[in-house]
C-alpha cells in the first residue's frame, strides 16, 4: 500500500492510544499505549517503505519510531544512520527493536557492535552487548569468550539496569552453549548474584544466570 501520509498514520495511531496500555508500558519506560499487535496489523498493510520508516523515524514519537522500524529495509540504513537513530532512541522499547529487527540484519552489524560495546554510554553498550550475544548463539568464531567474562565479572554488578540486563544475557549465553566456560559463568552469576530476586512468573524461566544456564542445559539433554 502506497500513498499513505505521515500525518494520516499519526492520527491512526492516536486513535489506537490506549490509556491503561500506555501506563503499563510507561512502567517499562515505553511512553506509548498503541497495542502492538495492532501496529504490526498497520505495518503488514503497509509493507516495506523506507522513505515512510524515515518520515515516521524523524517525528520522535514512540508508537511511530516502532512503526518505522517495522515498514523500513534494514540493509537500507548507513552506519553512521543507525548509530545516530541508536543514540535517539530513549524508548526501551526502540531500542530493542532497533537492534533486533534492524541493525542485526545490517551489513554494519559487526562494527557497530565493536563500536557500541566499547562506548561510555550505558544505554549504548548495552546494545553492543545484545549483539554480542547474538554472536555467542550464531557465530561465537574469533570471539574472546574468556575476555568477555573477564569484563562481566568486573563490571556487571554495578552496571546501569539495561546495560546489566544485556551483560547478564550474555554471561547466560556463554554458559548456556559453551561448556568449557559453563562452570566460569555458573561461578560468575553465584558470586555476584544479580537478577535472583527478579520476578518471574511460574512457567518461566528466571533470568538469574545460574538458573537460566542450568535450566536450558537441562532442556538441551532431555532433547
Amino acid at each position: 500500500m502506497t500513498g499513505t501520509t505521515v500525518k494520516e498514520l499519526m492520527a491512526e495511531l492516536a486513535q489506537l492510544e490506549d490509556t491503561r496500555a500506555r501506563e503499563v508500558n510507561e512502567r517499562h519506560g515505553d511512553d506509548h499505549g498503541v497495542n502492538l499487535g495492532k501496529l504490526r496489523a498497520i505495518a503488514k498493510r503497509l509493507k516495506t517503505q523506507q522513505e515512510l520508516a524515515y518520515q515516521l523515524w524523524a517525528t520522535g514519537d514512540t508508537a511511530a519510531r516502532l512503526l518505522a522500524l517495522l515498514v523500513c529495509r534494514p540493509k537500507a540504513f548507513s552506519r553512521d544512520e543507525l548509530d545516530a537513530m541508536l543514540r535517539e532512541a530513549l524508548a526501551p522499547k526502540v531500542q530493542d527493536w532497533l537492534v533486533n529487527y534492524v541493525v542485526k540484519k545490517s551489513p554494519h552489524a559487526e562494527e557497530l557492535r565493536v563500536a557500541w560495546l566499547a562506548d561510555p554510554d550505558p544505554l549504548v553498550a548495552s546494545a553492543g552487548w545484545a549483539l554480542t550475544s547474538d554472536r555467542v548463539v550464531k557465530a561465537p568464531q574469533g570471539l574472546d569468550l574468556a575476555g568477555l567474562l573477564d569484563v562481566v565479572e568486573a563490571e556487571m554488578k554495578d552496571a546501569p539496569d539495561r546495560l546489566q540486563w544485556a551483560m547478564n544475557t550474555c554471561l547466560a549465553q556463554i554458559g548456556i552453549g559453551h561448556p568449557e566456560h559453563r562452570s566460569r559463568a555458573l561461578e560468575i552469576g553465584e558470586r555476584l548474584q544479580v537478577l535472583k530476586d527478579y520476578p518471574t512468573p511460574p512457567g518461566c524461566t528466571s533470568p538469574f544466570a545460574p538458573a537460566w544456564i542450568n535450566e536450558m542445559v537441562r532442556r538441551q539433554g532431555a532433547l
